[in-house]
């Protein structure tokens, strides 16, 4: 009889953990949905190997040197097109680009694209593909390494460099993403993605409601000290991080970037185009010194500017800063050279 009722117990918690899972899967399976139809792309999709990127184009589609904004971890191309995009249109031809796996990018081959190199490679098949074979990159955060890889893989492709509050270094131990609420539920949901199930059982299952919830304190914690912008969460479509396959791509993004980054620190003394670096001196996301001050003494044309009382998101705290500094170096770039 003992026996019987332990059993009886068992199946029923069994019984009722996979009613809960499926209710997770469903309420994430309708959220995801939602969450689609409410930011559909807006932009243009152009073919790369095993996928597409999508990206959106403003401005004078006759420049001969456009300006390319590559947005950070976490979000989409509407967070840099809030901030800067519309503005730069006015003077020039703009392209904004959804990171592969984020916004409405495919990322065709998994993990493997996470690196930035292999990021850089997709990018640039999406920039030929629309004509572009040289270009001004503007990139935040994250894409400060991708910006680095692609100057690095394609020197010939890119003009000038705009870094704002850039990720181009290994951090120490102690400086870690997950000092971020929603950086740690992302990390820790899919960092065994290659070697486990659970990274994916738990994007399909409690990152989204999870998420949810989180969703604004993360977006306070990354604007800090500054506030957030009105209405920034439903302007740039930032609930599209939400969706499982971008929980993942956000993950393994994050999964490994160090270890990539020591790597390739070692070759950006080779890049000697004009660049521009922009940091606030209160960024607690990442290092001034350890990034930003540090890559500026690496690159032999680099000018820095570090923005006092700016947080991490440079170009919504100071952005006329950043736009003088972007113009200049456009101006810059476009002077002949001495014969």
């Amino acid at each position: 009889m003992i026996a019987y009722r332990s059993t009886r117990h068992t199946i029923i918690i069994c019984a009722g953990f996979a009613i809960i899972i499926c209710v997770l899967v469903a309420v994430t399976a309708i959220g995801a949905r939602r969450i689609a139809a409410t930011f559909p792309p807006a932009g243009r999709f152009v073919e790369v190997d095993g996928g597409r990127i999508h990206l959106v184009e403003l401005g004078n589609a006759d420049d001969a040197t456009p300006l390319v904004l590559l947005h950070g971890a976490m979000v989409n191309l509407g967070d840099m097109r809030l901030a800067l995009g519309e503005r730069l249109a006015l003077n020039h031809r703009v392209i904004l680009i959804d990171r592969p796996g984020h916004g409405w990018s495919d990322r065709p081959d998994g993990a493997a694209d996470a690196s930035p190199t292999r990021q850089a490679a997709l990018v640039h098949q999406a920039l030929e593909g629309i004509g572009v074979t040289r270009a001004i990159i503007v990139a935040h955060s994250w894409s400060g390494a991708l910006a680095l890889a692609y100057a690095l893989q394609y020197p010939n492709a890119v003009s000038g460099l705009a870094l704002l509050a850039p990720f181009v270094y290994a951090r120490p131990q102690e400086a870690r993403w997950h000092l971020n609420v929603l950086r740690a539920l992302f990390a820790y949901s899919a960092a065994t993605l290659e070697d486990s199930v659970w990274g994916p059982a738990l994007a399909h299952t409690v990152t989204l409601p999870v998420g949810e919830t989180l969703l604004s304190l993360g977006v306070r914690s990354a604007f800090a000290p500054q506030h957030v912008p009105l209405n920034y969460i439903a302007l740039t479509g930032a609930e599209l991080l939400l969706r499982p396959l971008e929980i993942v791509a956000s993950a393994q993004d994050i999964e490994g970037i160090d270890e990539y980054l020591f790597e390739q620190a070692r070759r950006y003394v080779s890049i000697r185009i004009p660049a521009r670096i922009l940091v606030g001196d209160a960024d607690e996301a990442l290092s001034p010194d350890i990034q930003a001050k540090a890559l500026a003494r690496v690159l032999s044309q680099a000018k820095l500017q570090v923005l006092p009382g700016v947080g991490h998101m440079v170009h919504y705290a100071a952005p006329d800063r950043v736009i003088e500094a972007i113009e200049e170096l456009f101006d810059e770039v476009k002077q002949p050279s001495p014969s």
